[in-house]
């Protein structure tokens, strides 16, 4: 969406300092003041950015044809799909994603092959560390900048411990940043600008440390460590006749961007995020707002792992105390935070408006646009950044009485907004700030009124203030829905919690049973409904139809929150729903269709890298007076540092001979590689082009792939796993059923061998496990292996009088040929043998591995429908010789049925009484629910087999 041409006719407000020896010089000139718009390719002189666009699509265009290639692309997330599903399908954006060979321009290069070219690299032939002796040289160098100040590494390097030991080549600080220098790969330099508000005075000096936004995305973009993980082109998935909305790339806005660029151009996404936080931790700690930067083109599972560093730094802005009157401190820290976007970002601007050449991983030559479609951030930064004031929505036209409505508010556009200020701004100086804010809080505006987004091409706040998973939902439950079940549950809720001992949110609505209204409960079970449905990776039509009717559920059943004054403010119980974050889920099912699955905004990333990122730098200086400098300074070492250490990890490859380890090129791995890597491309790139460099860098732990070496399920979908060394050996039948208190096992034993056929050995004996490892794929990305779960079956012991024993959902066929699910409680694990010397051969039906298992039964007809849960029974025998004897139902199958670990949460009676605790809970109880909530990838194949 295009925005009026930025123009302030009052006062000019915030100007930087004349440059000095202390302060990068920066130049005065806004790149959106110019008379004319040149083509980037040809500079053919037009009148704005969409004559620009029309050159390239029209007959004059000055791209050929035949200097277009759109191969060797990596094959989508969404497509990468098993065989079977044969119902998939795709339509690509027809114009989109070009790669270009431009005539008399040099070869491009990503930016390893960039730093292959340095200068010193023939030194590096022979010495890949040079100009450090070698990797321990190296290490010591790297040790010395990332954790000590200038001063600190002078002290070490002069201590007579070097006496008696040889010296490293660098015999001072300035020796050693001197090397440092001579290091290839740099990244985009940070650099410091001074500000200052004409008329209005600041407590300390204004000091932005920054980096071009620009630059940051060409190398995020050139990087070849992403190679694999990129995506260029807007397109459509469907399964059968259902659209499928996952990435960006699949949704409304990336399509609508698309048609409105020149034919062959691509789409860079810009994904900001940014937050508040304390930076140093002494007294006086001083506090900055971090700006961190990623590109949509790279997969998102990816980019959302801070270990992928996928995510950069690009800015800390400052947070003064000005000297004016408390109502106007933060209307002007807002303006001094929009001034601080318009420098970092003005670059990126440009390039969204005309389009910028740049570099893909495969050093090919794309012509790129960047649109902001994200700007994560929580609920009181929203607000800043869309410039109204803290009674509106962030994002629709709702406000402080509207927040509880049922039905969702037409969108608040920027494009409205910034008329809105215009029009203010011809009645009201916007200097005169008393006058200007009471004229715009009457609007519901913040008083901002040069937006950093207002000439932002194809961006508009309603859509790019994301819906926040971390803050908008789960910060959500604990702060309300919670609060609303402790007050009407008090002691009882910790109670209960530590009888079954999991995680508050999941189990949360079977807790309230018999505690609550049956309105309560749906009310309280919607809610989480909608949590969990919002967080799918993978939306369809028809999963936001159900995530919008759930929270249409809750406000049907609210007013059994207010009945029972579970809802309380100050001094009395309140009987509204005025809460912004209830009001901003209305605007859930739009952001997907304009944006894309959720999941993919969540804050969890930038909240990690608030901590790992920000505080360290600010922690090393001397706080002298070039104290914006030396953290300047130390974030450039930083990222010459990371830089080069992947670069001596590939340099030093043994691998093929003539293959070039700083080309990633898109190859299919071997399938352990794939499924230790699939979501960090550092480690995967590293693992192919030099395996043995994989130990020296840092990584997270890998998903262990149980399907290459374990046991599989028949339709190999399934991998199990026990250990090779069994926990109890060579036990006979008497010390099995003794040690596990199993009465019937041998006669289960019996029936199951009667079943399949075959008979039992009297020398029969058996190995038995205390758990094993279920791994399933996942039901959203069908080809990716999810971490294994844990099933216990521990005899009775101590701890535990009855076993620790947990559930599990198993399959049988039954008459017509279908598969049934049933759920279990495991009871033991083991495997038949014969006695030493024995020359028998065990048929297949007893070789395989076994478990006992006692059954559940399900309570018919349906789930309960307040809880929406099943509800299963424990299951007995009864002996007709002697009508006394009750025991549970038990039977024995092959470790292959099992489908899915499961978690049943007694159904509680009444108060819980003292005798109940977490280590017999699974135990006296018969009744119990089967918990849909356990996880998100659980949640969904329980509501498939309940469908079915």
């Amino acid at each position: 969406m295009a925005y009026p041409q930025p123009y302030d006719p009052y006062s000019p407000g915030f100007q930087r300092e004349e440059a000095d020896s202390e302060f990068a010089e920066f130049t005065e000139n806004s790149p959106f003041d110019i008379a004319v718009t040149p083509c980037p390719n040809c500079n053919k002189q037009c009148q704005s950015s969409e004559a620009v666009i029309e050159h390239l699509n029209g007959a004059d265009s000055c791209w050929p044809e035949n200097l277009t290639n759109r191969s060797m692309l990596p094959v989508l997330q969404a497509l990468q799909r098993p065989p079977e599903q044969t119902n998939l399908s795709a339509k690509y954006h027809p114009t989109s994603g070009y790669h270009y060979l431009l005539p008399d321009q040099p070869p491009p290069q990503n930016i390893f092959q960039e730093m292959q070219d340095h200068p010193l690299q023939q030194a590096r032939e022979t010495n890949t560390w040079y100009p450090f002796d070698g990797p321990g040289e190296w290490s010591l160098a790297k040790f010395l900048v990332g954790n000590l100040s200038q001063t600190q590494i002078d002290k070490f390097l002069k201590l007579d411990w070097f006496q008696m030991r040889e010296r490293p080549q660098f015999k001072s600080k300035d020796e050693l940043f001197f090397y440092m220098q001579q290091l290839p790969g740099h990244g985009p330099k940070w650099q410091c600008t001074k500000l200052r508000l004409k008329g209005y005075e600041s407590e300390q000096p204004i000091h932005l440390i920054w980096r071009d936004g620009l630059e940051v995305t060409k190398q995020l973009f050139a990087n070849p460590v992403y190679a694999k993980h990129m995506c260029y082109d807007p397109h459509h998935i469907y399964q059968g006749q259902e659209r499928q909305i996952g990435e960006f790339w699949t949704s409304d806005d990336a399509w609508k961007i698309q048609d409105q660029l020149p034919k062959g151009a691509t789409i860079v996404p810009i994904i900001a995020a940014s937050d508040k936080t304390p930076v140093t931790r002494h007294t006086g700690g001083l506090e900055m707002h971090p700006l961190f930067l990623t590109i949509g083109n790279i997969q998102a599972d990816v980019r959302m792992k801070s270990t992928s560093h996928a995510w950069r730094c690009i800015a800390f802005m400052p947070i003064p105390t000005f000297i004016v009157n408390s109502d106007f401190q933060s209307l002007l820290q807002a303006r001094l935070w929009h001034k601080c976007m318009d420098l970092i970002c003005s670059n990126l601007k440009v390039a969204a408006r005309v389009g910028e050449y740049m570099i893909d991983p495969s050093a090919r030559v794309r012509y790129c646009f960047t649109p902001l479609i994200s700007h994560i951030a929580d609920l009181p930064e929203q607000l800043m950044i869309a410039c109204v004031t803290k009674s509106s929505s962030p994002v629709t036209t709702a406000t402080h009485k509207e927040f509880g409505d049922e039905m969702p508010h037409p969108p608040w556009n920027g494009a409205d907004t910034y008329l809105l200020i215009r029009q203010l701004c011809n009645r009201v100086d916007p200097w005169d700030l008393i006058v200007f804010l009471r004229e715009a809080k009457k609007l519901h505006l913040s008083g901002v009124h040069l937006p950093y987004w207002r000439n932002w091409r194809h961006s508009n706040p309603a859509s790019f203030l994301t819906p926040e998973i971390l803050h908008a939902l789960h910060k959500f439950f604990f702060d309300h829905v919670l609060k609303w079940i402790k007050q009407i549950m008090g002691h009882e809720l910790d109670v209960r919690f530590k009888s079954h001992h999991k995680r508050t949110g999941r189990t949360i609505v079977p807790t309230l049973w018999g505690m609550a209204s049956p309105g309560f409960i749906r009310a309280v079970r919607a809610m989480i409904d909608f949590i969990y449905l919002a967080q799918n990776p993978l939306h369809t039509e028809s999963s936001i139809a159900s995530m919008t009717q759930v929270l249409q559920d809750f406000h049907d059943n609210k007013q059994a929150i207010l009945d029972a004054e579970a809802r309380q403010g100050k001094s009395s119980a309140k009987d509204d729903f005025f809460i912004p974050k209830l009001e901003l889920m209305q605007s859930f099912a739009r952001a997907i269709f304009h944006v894309g699955s959720l999941m993919q905004w969540t804050a969890d990333v930038s909240e990690r890298l608030l901590i790992t990122h920000c505080k360290h730098p600010f922690e090393r200086t001397s706080r002298q007076k070039d104290f914006v400098l030396q953290i300047a300074r130390i974030l450039d070492w930083e990222e010459t540092i990371r830089l080069f250490d992947l670069y001596t990890l590939l340099s030093s490859s043994s691998s093929t001979p003539g293959r070039d380890p700083l080309i990633n090129t898109v190859i299919m791995e071997d399938e352990e590689i794939v499924t230790s890597t699939e979501t960090d491309p550092t480690f995967a790139w590293v693992s192919n082009a030099n395996p043995a460099a994989q130990l020296r860098l840092q990584a997270p732990r890998p998903v262990r792939n149980h399907f290459l070496k374990g046991i599989l399920s028949d339709n190999a979908r399934i991998a199990f796993n026990v250990t090779v060394k069994a926990d109890r050996t060579r036990l006979d039948v008497s010390q099995l059923q003794s040690s596990y208190d199993l009465p019937d096992f041998s006669h289960a034993l019996q029936l199951y061998a009667t079943r399949n056929g075959c008979a039992l050995s009297g020398q029969l004996l058996f190995n038995t496990w205390l758990k094993f490892r279920i791994q399933l794929h996942s039901t959203f990305h069908t080809c990716r292996i999810m971490p294994s779960q844990q099933i216990n079956a521990e005899p009775p012991s101590s701890n535990f009088p009855r076993g620790n024993c947990d559930a599990v959902l198993f399959s049988q066929r039954v008459d017509g040929g279908n598969d049934a699910s049933y759920v279990a409680q495991v009871r033991a694990i083991f495997q038949s043998t014969l006695p030493r010397g024995s020359h028998a051969q065990l048929p297949e039906c007893l070789s395989q591995v076994l478990v006992y298992i006692q059954h559940f039964d399900f309570v018919v007809p349906g789930p309960e429908p307040n809880t929406g849960m099943w509800i299963v029974r424990r299951s007995y025998n009864r002996y007709r010789s002697q009508p006394e004897r009750v025991i549970r139902r038990g039977s024995i199958i092959p470790l292959t049925d099992i489908t899915h670990a499961v978690e049943i949460i007694p159904v509680y009676q009444g108060s819980l009484g003292k005798d109940v605790n977490s280590g017999n809970s699974m135990e006296v109880f018969d009744d119990y629910f089967l918990n849909n909530f356990a996880d998100k990838e659980l949640y969904h194949s329980l509501s498939v087999i309940s469908e079915n």
